[in-house]
């Protein structure tokens, strides 16, 4: 009878295995883990068939007891859903338990979205290095591909060298399931990318667009904490992050009249309705304008 300590290694390798994504193998690991405190018990480990439906809903009430919100709920019962799956269709389970627990609603909310003026002006401010920074060109060129192609932050920062098309101006992007899309990128950004390479120094086998001070690959990290610094110190505002320039993207294109299913395309969403939230941004936007302008608002 398998223990949850090593059926949660045995699932996690099996993702590493499927070449899940390091970021979506590292979150799994770290609410699994968590998982595994819940149930630990101090004179033996948990073993796996024990945890039936009742006990989860258990495990789901401590979180809400913890104050999670219902976003980090969902995402943590998604890890151990999958677990079970795993485990049930390995044979290791007869049952999956975790498919009888009620997912939790999560309130919609529609993300914050800077104006197109507001983020051209941001990027313009980075390009004219007032900051100091070791790598103003590198830091250039990640805002301009944020932005100018509505990239995931892990997508940011796994491009190769190899992926980048210069003649015809397209990246070859891995999204979320190691899906391959081609996104365009615009002139600006191909200033940007053109200056940065031109003084990249990397180590010789690394392969990475954008590297950090040791000639290695920027991490997602590294590249969160650059765009916070800049948001912060440049523009005042700490709430921007990497994903705040895939909504603008996003929304921004669909304002000035882009086919949904084009951008669901440049985005690799899986499903329109996630493209679609950006129509409810843009309608937001409207009426703002609408209650602030019009006589009979």
């Amino acid at each position: 009878m398998p223990d949850l300590a090593g059926s949660i290694q045995e699932y996690l390798g099996a993702l590493k295995r499927q070449n899940a994504s390091p970021h979506t193998v590292r979150n799994y690991g770290v609410d699994l883990g968590q998982f595994l405190e819940y149930f630990a018990r101090a004179d033996q480990a948990p073993v796996v068939e024990s945890i039936d439906t009742l006990a989860l809903r258990e495990w789901m009430g401590d979180l809400y007891r913890q104050k999670l919100d219902a976003v980090s709920i969902r995402r943590k019962l998604a890890a151990v859903r999958s677990m079970f799956k795993f485990l049930n269709r390995e044979g290791s389970l007869q049952s999956n338990p975790a498919r009888l627990v009620r997912t939790p609603k999560a309130p919609k909310k529609l993300p914050r979205v800077p104006t197109a003026e507001q983020t051209n002006t941001l990027i313009d401010r980075v390009a004219k290095d007032t900051l100091s920074r070791p790598y103003p060109r590198r830091d250039r060129a990640l805002f301009e591909l944020l932005y100018g192609c509505g990239l995931r932050v892990s997508e940011l920062v796994g491009l190769d060298l190899e992926d980048i098309e210069r003649s015809d101006r397209w990246l070859r992007v891995r999204g979320k399931g190691r899906k391959e899309r081609q996104v365009p990128y615009g002139t600006k950004a191909e200033e940007a990318l053109q200056a940065w390479l031109a003084e990249r120094e990397a180590k010789t086998v690394e392969r990475a667009v954008f590297v950090n001070h040791r000639g290695t690959r920027l991490t997602d990290r590294g590249a969160r904490q650059i765009v916070s610094l800049y948001a912060r110190l440049l523009s005042g505002d700490s709430s921007l992050h990497p994903h705040s320039f895939r909504h603008a993207y996003a929304t921004h294109m669909l304002s000035d009249g882009a086919d949904l299913r084009a951008i669901q395309e440049l985005l690799g969403h899986a499903r329109l309705s996630t493209t679609q939230k950006y129509t409810q941004v843009s309608l937001t936007d409207l009426l703002r304008v609408y209650d602030k302008a019009h006589p009979k608002a």
